[in-house]
């Protein structure tokens, strides 16, 4: 077991390019979905290269709190999902603690709405009682969920009466949370009647489409067609699922060592990680936004068989010019999660970066724009908050040294200026930037401050990476 992280940690900078493998954990999108999809099937289903991390626990301890069982064997990376007929019996209130996870508290409080019987208390931590939850408790009463929010309407906490829903015709805001979308999608199965959604607003469609995805790999057929864009024909039937399903490595968490090489000026190599366009996650669309950096990304895959198909095994990233990193102009809507590991290593770049399409990221676990334009000015940075709100300019200056990053609780701030502080700022190997509270990442990645101290002692020693 790794010893606890300080209160505040020194990040030690690389010295030498960054070589070698890493090897990511799953998902956490993909892992919470597929939680839910799995309890929601006939039989047993075992997740491979499961998550394990603060969120996943929470929805699987949720899980287990519903009647499911979920068998956890953290080494070997699976979570098996079985005791389906056992969900929902419980007579007695049932309270469920989703902490700050966005996913489960969405996907729990459709779940709850969707049963049929049974009393379910859910809150989380206090700033999980900040985050956009009125988009789907509206559209969930509206299909005849009884949610009374208990303490500020449309936020946590909240108690649900389960009754099941009727389905039929439901309109959604989910403009704050594409998950909330994915959630009603999620439980479609278990309505009265099939479910026609109409989005009232613009939805980030790569989480929609994945949750798409991953539901037809559970059994569901696909939605039906619509001659409207704003309307979702929720698919019909049931989830049938068996057997062991696997999990992709985490695509966001991807994007800090993606970003690695071109601090380093280094190479990677990121198994069973796949470009855009070939796997379920929408924020492998970052690896295009890196190319224009300066990144070259390539898969590596088998020649093709006697079929013409190729399997790709993951890809290879390199960067060996560092007096050629370009900033960039970028709209993030659509992957923004991935928007702070560009802006942190802004400040490395040639040029301007700018950074549009975030305003719904200052609703997340913070306001990510307004704490990430703070952090850039501590360090000395040219930041320009955009006047809509949605989005900023970094216009690199000289790096201050002996910073202190703030990461508010959010674990993305501290992975990102931790790939900043691996960039050699002196010249002599010496720490010039220290994250606070970076225990934060155990929300999503519990061993990325491990991981990242290995590489750079591998980077030492060429011969043993």
């Amino acid at each position: 077991m790794s010893s606890p992280l300080p209160d505040v940690l020194p990040i030690k900078p690389f010295t030498r390019p960054v070589r070698g493998e890493v090897t990511l954990p799953g998902s956490k999108s993909l892992t919470n979905r597929a939680l839910l999809l799995a309890a929601l099937c006939d039989r047993p289903v075992t997740l491979t290269g499961a998550l394990f991390s603060e969120d996943t626990h929470l929805m699987g301890e949720a899980l287990r709190k519903l009647g499911f069982t979920i068998t956890a064997d953290e080494a070997a990376h699976t979570i098996e999902v079985s005791g389906q007929e056992n969900g929902f019996k419980s007579d007695a209130p049932v309270n469920i603690f989703v902490g700050l996870a966005g996913t489960a508290a969405r996907f729990l409080t459709a779940l709850c709405a969707a049963a049929r019987r049974g009393v379910y208390r859910i809150d989380g931590i206090p700033q999980m009682r900040k985050r956009p939850m009125k988009g789907l408790i509206d559209a969930l009463r509206s299909l005849g969920a009884d949610i009374r929010c208990t303490r500020d309407e449309g936020f946590f906490p909240i108690e649900i009466h389960a009754k099941a829903l009727r389905g039929g015709r439901v309109e959604i805001d989910a403009s704050e949370s594409s998950q909330m979308l994915s959630a009603l999608l999620m439980v479609s199965p278990l309505t009265k009647d099939m479910l026609e959604i109409s989005v009232s607003t613009h939805v980030r469609q790569p989480f929609v489409q994945m949750t798409k995805r991953q539901m037809a790999e559970f059994g569901l057929g696909s939605s039906s067609p619509s001659l409207n864009s704003n309307i979702i024909y929720a698919p019909s039937g049931s989830y049938n699922y068996s057997g062991n399903y696997l999990i992709e490595p985490d695509a966001t968490a991807a994007s800090y060592f993606l970003a690695l090489p071109l601090v380093t000026a280094g190479e990677l190599y990121i198994p069973k990680l796949k470009g855009p366009g070939f796997g379920l996650q929408g924020d492998t669309q970052f690896i295009n936004v890196l190319r224009q950096v300066g990144l070259i990304a390539s898969p590596r895959k088998d020649p093709p068989d006697r079929f013409g198909c190729e399997t790709i095994h993951g890809l290879n990233v390199a960067y060996d010019k560092p007096a050629h990193r370009i900033g960039v102009d970028q709209n993030f809507s659509e992957f923004s999660d991935t928007f702070l590991t560009l802006a942190a290593i802004a400040p490395l770049l040639t040029g301007p970066t700018r950074i549009t399409g975030i305003a719904h990221s200052r609703k997340q676990e913070t306001d990510r724009v307004a704490g990430m334009v703070r952090e850039l000015r501590k360090l000395g940075q040219d930041v320009d908050e955009h006047a809509d709100g949605d989005g900023l300019t970094i216009t690199p200056r000289p790096l201050k040294a002996d910073v202190e990053i703030d990461t508010y609780g959010d674990h993305r701030f501290a992975m990102s200026f931790g790939i900043l502080g691996c960039h050699d700022l002196h010249g002599n190997g010496q720490p010039w930037l220290s994250i606070k509270n970076p225990a934060c990442c155990a929300k999503t990645f519990p061993h990325f401050f491990e991981l990242l101290e290995s590489k750079r002692l591998e980077s030492l020693n060429p011969a043993a990476a």
